[in-house]
């Protein structure tokens, strides 16, 4: 199986045609976030990449660029965002944030439902989405 950069080109590309294969069969995400992320630190084109996570159809969307109303604005490095929102591990986040790592702009009510919504309680809990997704992460 081919690996991507985390939030490469190639890496949102097979991450999207994951999350189509698996749409149906998934559960709905119960909360609605709208949240745009910049991401610093990034070790592949201009170091910032712009990117969002939308749940308002029901199902957890990541993509780039930025939403136009969003409830919640992330700004947070690049190896903090793979722990999140590729490995699950909000403790990354939190460790992150009390180190003045992550800024946030918004709801921070919304800011926790989505950190709720990326990580699963345990191991036997990941989706095959999220598994698929490791899978291809570089």
């Amino acid at each position: 199986m081919d690996r991507y950069p985390f939030l490469s080109d190639d890496w949102v590309a097979a991450a999207r045609k994951i999350r189509e294969e698996f749409d149906a069969l998934e559960d709905g995400v119960p909360d609605n976030v709208r949240m745009n992320q910049v991401i610093t630190e990034v070790p592949f084109g201009t170091g910032t990449i712009n990117s969002h996570i939308d749940t308002s159809s029901g199902s957890l969307e990541m993509d780039l660029g930025h939403l136009d109303q969003a409830d919640v604005t992330v700004t947070l490095d690049y190896d903090t965002a793979k722990a999140v929102f590729v490995d699950g591990t909000v403790s990354a986040a939190m460790t992150a944030f009390m180190a003045g790592k992550v800024r946030v702009q918004g709801e921070m009510a919304k800011l926790l439902s989505a950190l709720g919504q990326l990580s699963p309680p345990d191991e036997s809990s990941v989706t095959n989405v999220q598994q698929r997704i490791r899978e291809i992460t570089a």
